[in-house]
C-alpha cells in the first residue's frame, strides 16, 4: 500500500464524482494544484481533467478520481479535502497542516513545504505499532 498525498472526505469525493458526470463524456476527474496569487501568497488551484498528466499522483475514493499537480506535492502532503455548503458560499475546503496563514477572505493562503523527516517520523512510529 502506498503513501497518498492527500485524502478525500465523502463529501468531496461525491461533489467530484457530480462535477464529472455533468461535464461530458471526455472528464475523467479534476486536478489540484498551487498557484501563486491572492493577499496571502498562493491559492488552491482545481480544474477539470481530460487527459491526465502521467506525472500526476492520483488519488481515488468512492469512484472519484483526483490528480495531484507534481509541484503541488510538497504543499499537498497530509492534507484533506472536503465539500462543504453553507449559507453564503459553497465549494472545496483544503484541511492543511502545512498552512501557516490566510487572508481574511479565506480564498489565498500561506503554505510551507511538509516536513519530509517529520513524515518519516510518523511512518516509522505506526509500522512499530503495527
Amino acid at each position: 500500500m502506498g503513501f497518498a498525498v492527500m485524502s478525500l472526505t465523502d463529501a468531496a469525493a461525491g461533489r467530484v464524482r457530480a462535477i464529472v458526470e455533468n461535464s461530458g463524456a471526455d472528464a475523467k476527474g479534476i486536478r489540484v494544484g498551487i498557484k501563486k496569487g491572492g493577499c496571502a501568497g498562493m491559492e488552491y488551484a482545481v480544474d477539470l481533467v481530460t487527459e491526465p498528466n502521467p506525472k500526476d499522483d492520483l488519488i481515488e475514493h468512492q469512484g472519484a478520481k483526483v490528480w495531484i499537480a507534481p509541484e503541488a506535492v510538497l504543499y499537498l502532503l497530509g492534507t484533506q479535502m472536503d465539500f462543504e455548503v453553507t449559507t453564503l458560499r459553497s465549494g472545496f475546503t483544503f484541511h492543511n497542516p502545512n498552512q501557516t496563514s490566510a487572508c481574511g477572505c479565506g480564498e489565498s493562503v500561506e503554505l510551507k513545504p511538509a516536513d519530509l523527516a517529520a513524515l518519516a517520523a510518523q511512518g516509522d512510529a505506526v509500522v512499530r505499532a503495527n
